[in-house]
C-alpha cells in the first residue's frame, strides 16, 4: 500500500505541474458542471428528446447507473475511507474551484457518476455510448486537474461506476443486439416506391403517454411516403368502420396495409391484414409499441424504407381457440389473472390520474385484493396468480420479459406464478427484486408449442396484448400458433438510430 501510494502522489505531482494550453478554464467549469450529477441528468434529457427509443432506454439505464453509484459512494465509500483531499499548493490558482469540496478525497464521486452514466448508456447503445465516453474521460480527468482527487481516487470512482452500471442488468437486462442467425428469413411483398398503393389508418388518439414528436404522426408519413394513402382517425371517429375502410382500399390498390398507433391497433390491423392476405407496414405510434420493437422496425423510417425496397418476413400470429364461439388472434401476449385485473383497474383509474399513476395504484390494489385463479392447465389442476403465454420466445427468462429474439420461432413463451404456495405474492417480488426468480418455487416458465386451458368458467377475463376481453364462451380455450400467418415489412438492414 505504501508503494501504491507513492505512485499515486507521485502521478499526482505530475498532473499538478502539467501545463494544457487553454485547458484550465474549459476544465474547471467542466468540473463544476457535473456537481450533483447536472451534466448527466442534461444529457439523458437530450438523448430522450432528441434521440429514438433506444436513446431513452440508453437514458434511463444511464440515469439509474448513476443513482446507483452515487448512493454507494457517498452512503457507503466516502465514510468508511476518510482520505483527506489532496494539497493545492502545488496546483495553479486558476484551476482552483470556486468552491472546494468538504466531503472525503476517495473514492471520486464524479468519477462514479461519470463511468455509470455512460457505461448504462453503452449497454443499451454502443454508438451513443461512444458520443458521452470522451466527455466523461475529460471530467475524471477533471478531478485530478484541478486538485480535488488523487489519481487512485478518479480510478476507484470509476470502477464503482462500472459496476453499478453492470449490475443494473441483474434486475433490467440489456437489449442484445439482434444476431444474424436470429433474423427472420424474407417474405414477398410488394415494393411501393413513395409509398403508392400503401393505405395507412392513422389512430391519432393512441400513444397519449409518449414523448412529443417534431411532427404529428400523418406530417411525418406523407413526408416520407408522399404516394400513400392516410385515412386519420378523429376524436369522434368509429376505429373498426374506418380500420376497415382502410382495409377495402389497400385490397383494392393491390398495395399494402400500413397503421399507426400502439399495439392495440396493430394488432387489429394485423388480424384484419391476414385475414386478406395483405402485407403490413407498422409505423409505431403507442406508448409501449412491443411488437414493432421486436420486430425490428422501431421507427418510422425503418418501416417507410422497408416499404419502398419491398423489405419483410413472415412473422407467427398467437391464436386463442375456445370450445365454442370466434377464435382471437394475438401478436404479443396472453394472460389471465393478476394482469387483465390490472388493467381493468388501470383503465377505471386512468382518465382521473394518468396512465403511468394510475398503473401504480392499480398495481398495490391488485396486489392487496386479488384471488388467485382455478383452471386446468394442459389437463392438470393449478391454483395461479397470473398465466402469461408470449407469441415466440421472451427474453429475459425472469419476472420482466421484456423482447422477443425471433417472431417466428413456432413457441409460446408459458410463465405462470403459483398460487397454492404460502406469500407468493411477496416471495415472488422478493425473488425479482433479488435478481433470483429463476429459483423460486412459486415462479415457472417454457416454451411450448401449445397448451390447453380448461375450467375457464369461474376465472376473469383474460387479456389479449394488453386488451381485456370477454371470458370465452365454454370452459376451454387452445392457445396454438399459426406459423409465418403475418407478412409484415421490416429493413434488411437495421439502420442505426444514432446515425440517423
Amino acid at each position: 500500500m505504501r508503494v501504491l501510494g507513492e505512485w499515486d502522489q507521485r502521478l499526482f505531482t505530475r498532473v499538478a505541474a502539467a501545463r494544457l494550453p487553454g485547458a484550465d478554464p474549459a476544465l474547471r467549469r467542466l468540473s463544476h458542471s457535473a456537481d450533483h450529477g447536472r451534466l448527466w441528468l442534461g444529457a439523458a434529457a437530450g438523448l430522450t428528446v432528441i434521440g429514438g427509443r433506444t436513446a431513452r432506454r440508453a437514458a434511463l439505464r444511464g440515469v439509474g447507473s448513476l443513482a446507483l453509484a452515487s448512493l454507494t459512494v457517498n452512503t457507503v465509500v466516502k465514510w468508511s475511507t476518510r482520505r483527506p483531499r489532496p494539497l493545492l499548493d502545488l496546483v495553479p490558482p486558476i484551476r482552483h474551484l470556486t468552491r472546494q469540496p468538504h466531503t472525503t478525497s476517495f473514492p471520486s464521486g464524479h468519477s462514479a457518476s461519470a463511468a455509470a452514466f455512460t457505461t448504462g448508456v453503452a449497454l443499451e447503445s454502443v454508438g451513443y455510448g461512444a458520443l458521452v465516453a470522451p466527455v466523461a474521460a475529460a471530467v475524471a480527468f477533471s478531478r485530478v486537474y484541478v486538485g480535488v482527487h488523487y489519481p487512485a481516487d478518479v480510478l476507484a470512482g470509476a470502477a464503482i461506476g462500472v459496476g453499478a452500471a453492470a449490475l443494473t442488468c441483474r434486475w433490467w437486462p440489456p437489449r442484445p443486439a439482434l444476431r444474424e442467425r436470429e433474423r427472420p428469413p424474407s417474405a414477398p411483398a410488394p415494393t411501393l416506391p413513395g409509398g403508392e398503393g400503401l393505405v395507412v389508418f392513422v389512430n391519432s388518439r393512441a400513444g397519449m403517454g409518449t414523448p412529443a414528436a417534431p411532427l404529428p404522426p400523418a406530417e411525418r408519413l406523407r413526408g416520407l411516403l408522399p404516394r400513400a394513402e392516410l385515412i386519420e382517425r378523429g376524436p369522434d371517429d368509429d376505429f373498426a368502420v374506418l380500420l376497415a375502410r382502410a382495409v377495402d382500399r389497400a385490397a383494392q390498390a393491390g398495395g399494402a396495409l400500413g397503421v399507426c398507433g400502439g399495439d392495440g391497433s396493430v394488432n387489429a390491423a394485423a388480424r384484419a391484414a391476414a385475414g386478406r392476405e395483405l402485407a403490413l407496414a407498422v409505423f409505431p405510434g403507442g406508448t409501449l409499441n412491443h411488437f414493432a420493437q421486436d420486430l425490428g422496425a422501431a421507427d418510422f423510417e425503418d418501416t417507410a424504407a422497408a416499404v419502398e425496397r419491398g423489405e419483410a418476413v413472415g412473422v407467427d400470429v398467437g391464436v386463442a381457440r375456445p370450445g365454442a364461439g370466434h377464435e382471437v388472434p394475438f401478436l404479443n401476449t396472453f394472460s389471465i389473472g393478476l394482469y387483465p385485473e390490472l388493467v381493468r383497474m388501470r383503465e377505471h383509474l386512468e382518465e382521473r390520474w394518468g396512465k403511468w399513476p394510475a398503473a401504480a395504484v392499480a398495481l398495490v390494489r391488485v396486489l392487496r385484493t386479488a384471488t388467485p385463479i382455478e383452471l386446468h392447465v394442459n389437463g392438470r389442476h393449478r391454483r395461479l396468480w397470473l398465466l402469461f403465454a408470449g407469441n415466440g420466445r421472451y427474453e429475459p427468462e425472469g419476472f420482466a420479459p421484456a423482447f422477443r429474439p425471433r417472431l417466428d420461432d413456432g413457441l409460446l413463451d408459458l410463465r405462470l406464478i403459483d398460487g397454492d404456495h404460502r406469500l407468493a405474492r411477496t416471495r415472488v417480488v422478493v425473488s425479482a427484486l433479488a435478481g433470483a426468480l429463476g429459483r423460486s418455487r412459486v415462479y415457472s416458465a417454457e416454451a411450448v408449442s401449445w397448451v390447453e386451458l380448461e375450467e375457464l368458467g369461474g376465472t376473469h377475463a383474460p387479456a389479449y396484448d394488453g386488451e381485456v376481453a370477454p371470458t370465452p364462451p365454454g370452459s376451454r380455450l387452445r392457445l396454438e400458433k399459426e406459423r409465418r400467418a403475418l407478412v409484415v415489412y421490416r429493413p434488411a438492414v437495421p439502420r442505426s438510430e444514432v446515425v440517423q
